[in-house]
């Protein structure tokens, strides 16, 4: 009875740890950041490297629209790449050349790193948030920002 108690009581310690929480990156849209998206990340390098990044600061990058499907800039660094063909959908947030990074509000097909993938928005309003011309986003894994800390 005992090793079944034991078992018990390390079976919850395991399950109530939060280094088993899931984790997400949350763009912040806008100078204002009047809008958040949350960014379930994938399972890859790249992703572990962006979120390894985001851990020591959050980063801001000044985007524009390329293509009419995209919004891309660069991120000041170069991240490792796990490039692969696939055909992007709205709300993926892929790593171009290792070193730029696009969230995509419509469908493009190339050899890309996905990071992750934004939650719960759709195409059209993630083009109304993303908005037609240059924006600025702010990366981070905090998704509330108090006075633009």
């Amino acid at each position: 009875m005992r090793k079944f108690v034991e078992l018990l009581f390390l079976l919850m310690l395991l399950t109530a740890t939060p280094a088993f929480a899931e984790e997400f990156i949350y763009a912040h849209i806008g100078q204002n950041a009047q809008n958040v998206l949350v960014i379930k990340p994938e399972n890859n390098s790249s992703a572990k490297a962006f979120i390894a990044l985001l851990q020591k600061h959050d980063l801001t990058v000044e985007m524009h629209d390329y293509g009419n499907f995209e919004k891309v800039g660069s991120i000041g660094s170069n991240l490792p790449r796990n490039d692969k063909p696939i055909t992007t959908k709205p709300g993926d947030v892929i790593l171009y050349q290792g070193n730029q990074i696009t969230i995509y509000y419509d469908e493009n097909s190339w050899n890309f790193t996905k990071l992750g993938e934004v939650q719960g928005v759709g195409q059209r309003e993630l083009k109304s948030i993303l908005g037609s011309g240059n924006v600025s986003v702010r990366f981070s894994l905090r998704e509330k920002i108090i006075n633009n800390e």
